[in-house]
């Protein structure tokens, strides 16, 4: 199961990181002709592409003359173990990951010290939000995954001014109605799944970029230029104020990314319907695109099927001795991982005289990974004492020579 799901994320990466480019090119170079909202929903584009290139098909029998130039030769392809461990230091790193993640967040929680508001007008004034207060904090932020609360600075007064702090307010109150937070996490346990894929860490900033920008849009749509200098001053000060720690849970603060949500705001509303368009139309094609790429192999390909790893069965040494030839016709599984699975004996002449050295060299075979793997795969082994043996030829045809 471990090496089946580390193989599937393996193919996977080329796609990802197609999909996460585009949305990083389109982050850096779309931002003045689509806005920030249209361009942070494209990341459905992710889930969307992934989903139907991994829809489940029906599997079917490969035809008997696929595999009829298959031949096998002594310790061909790698060693299965090599697979193996890189899986299993890939779940190493990946446990590692997690558990910084949740006690890095755990602790961060813990050290908030978190007080119930006591601005009585501003409680009155936003009765359908919770409304907590920390002193180990600088600039306002959403906590809580499904039980949202908002934290405000405790002197926030001397730092915000009140209509801005009330546009902040309504920026949380997106973040809240949206359940970022929830999104987020997904996102971040996503990254850490594919956590040795560069552009997944590039996406995932770029990811939450593109949220903070959003809801800067939605909170200054038909908003007065007054109340659009007093918010950008706002993140000005925020981030003037911010503590480094708190960037991964408030993006105010982020002062990297300030002068590009300070410049998004001027452009606020100035978007491109022929722009967004043509994008959605170009999207529509790429997912179709990736989707028909990732369909089960062909016939053609499949024709082309052979193990990576073949090893070949030894030859009884009893049946050496006695100089007994035969056949034994296997009926097998191929994984989406590559692994033979469900081996089983279909015919044997004689009987039981091959059947186990055949099982247990198939069941070492190794195919190249695919997308959806095969089922109900035959292969004939023939065991000959000498090359003056013949067999009928049922599916496939491998001489084991007796040594």
């Amino acid at each position: 199961m471990l090496e089946n799901t580390f193989n599937w994320l393996l193919e996977q990466q080329l796609l990802i990181s197609l999909l996460i480019l585009s949305l990083l090119v389109l982050e850096r170079y779309s931002l003045k002709w689509l806005n920030a909202n249209f361009v942070y929903k494209l990341w459905l584009m992710l889930p969307i592409t992934l989903l139907l290139a991994n829809m489940p098909e029906h599997f079917k029998p490969l035809p008997n003359n696929v595999i009829s130039t298959m031949l096998i030769s002594p310790k061909q392809g790698f060693s299965t173990t090599i697979s193996i461990s890189w899986a299993l230091v890939y779940s190493a790193i990946l446990s590692i990951l997690l558990l910084t993640a949740t006690v890095v967040h755990m602790r961060f929680i813990n050290q908030l010290r978190l007080t119930n508001l006591d601005d009585k007008v501003l409680i009155d004034a936003h009765p359908d939000m919770p409304l907590l207060q920390s002193s180990a904090i600088s600039t306002p932020m959403v906590i809580g995954l499904f039980s949202n609360q908002l934290v405000l600075p405790t002197a926030y007064a001397q730092h915000i001014d009140g209509t801005a702090l009330t546009l902040i307010i309504e920026h949380e109150k997106v973040h809240i109605k949206r359940a970022d937070n929830l999104f987020n996490a997904l996102a971040l346990v996503v990254t850490l799944l594919i956590w040795f894929n560069p552009l997944a860490w590039l996406g995932y900033m770029s990811f939450r970029r593109l949220q903070e920008l959003s809801c800067d849009e939605k909170v200054l749509t038909n908003k007065t230029t007054q109340q659009r200098i007093l918010y950008s001053k706002a993140l000005i000060n925020c981030a003037a104020n911010s503590r480094a720690g708190l960037i991964a849970y408030s993006h105010y603060g982020d002062k990297n990314t300030m002068l590009q949500r300070l410049n998004q705001i001027k452009h606020n509303g100035n978007s491109s319907m022929i722009a967004k368009g043509a994008l959605l139309i170009f999207a529509a094609g790429m997912i179709s695109s990736f989707a028909i790429a990732k369909q089960p192999e062909a016939i053609s390909k499949v024709q082309a099927i052979s193990p990576i790893m073949r090893i070949e069965p030894l030859y009884p040494i009893q049946a050496a001795e006695q100089g007994i030839s035969g056949s034994v016709v296997l009926k097998y599984d191929i994984s989406p991982a590559g692994k033979t699975q469900n081996v089983s004996v279909v015919n044997a002449k004689p009987e039981r005289v091959f059947d186990k050295e055949a099982k247990k060299a198939l069941m070492q075979w190794q195919y190249k990974p695919s997308h959806s793997g095969f089922k109900d795969v035959l292969v004939q082994l023939d065991f000959a004492i000498d090359k003056h043996y013949k067999s009928e030829d049922l599916i496939e045809k491998v001489t084991v020579a007796a040594k």
